[in-house]
């Protein structure tokens, strides 16, 4: 992390266009950390179920969902509109 230039130095535009930039920057952070989230939802998920399934003989629960369909969502593509019925 960078330490903040001497802002007393600084006119108008560029105050504005470190905000800009610290926005922007912010904004990347965090879509990364949502999308690790839903990675992390999905394979915590995944390793329950197989805990589940090995008392119960049982597949995972996430048989038959299609991962890539879920990675495709968290990665912003989402769900064509004539599919998307609240459920996934």
């Amino acid at each position: 992390m960078e330490a903040l230039p001497d802002l007393g130095s600084l006119g108008d535009v560029e105050l504005k266009e470190l905000i800009d930039r610290y926005v922007k920057e912010e904004n990347e952070v965090s879509y990364r950390r949502r999308i690790l989230h839903g990675y992390i939802d999905i394979l915590k998920s995944e390793l329950l179920a197989r805990k589940k399934a090995a008392y119960s003989g049982d597949g995972g629960a996430l048989d038959g969902i299609d991962i890539e369909q879920l990675s495709s969502i968290l990665a912003g593509k989402g769900l064509p509109t004539e599919q998307h019925d609240g459920s996934v």
